[in-house]
């Protein structure tokens, strides 16, 4: 079975907010078998525009189980804070 990657690409806009993302979601990521490879790290832009510079890699067990967490109903109210104090993009992509 493939893993499954979230691949999160985000500019907070409220930060003092945000916090309280940070602290709720890495328990919901963890629930559902998922752990951070990358959460904010540093890195270089070498092609193209950073738009978003938080980046965050979350694997989990399958695609599927990470589609499952997206779309849980644990996620759903933590899901509401990220969106109300950050903008960017978020993309689940099934590994090799």
């Amino acid at each position: 079975m493939s893993s499954g990657y979230v691949i999160a690409q985000l500019k907070v806009t409220n930060s003092e907010n945000y916090k309280e993302y940070v602290s709720k979601v890495t328990e919901v990521v963890k629930k559902f078998g998922g752990e951070y490879i990358v959460r904010n790290g540093e890195y270089k832009v070498v092609e193209g525009e950073d738009k978003f510079p938080r980046i965050v890699i979350i694997k989990f067990p399958s695609y599927e189980k990470a589609l499952e967490w997206y779309n849980s109903d644990e996620y759903k109210p933590v899901k509401e804070i990220r969106l109300n104090n950050a903008e960017g993009i978020n993309i689940i992509v099934k590994g090799i």
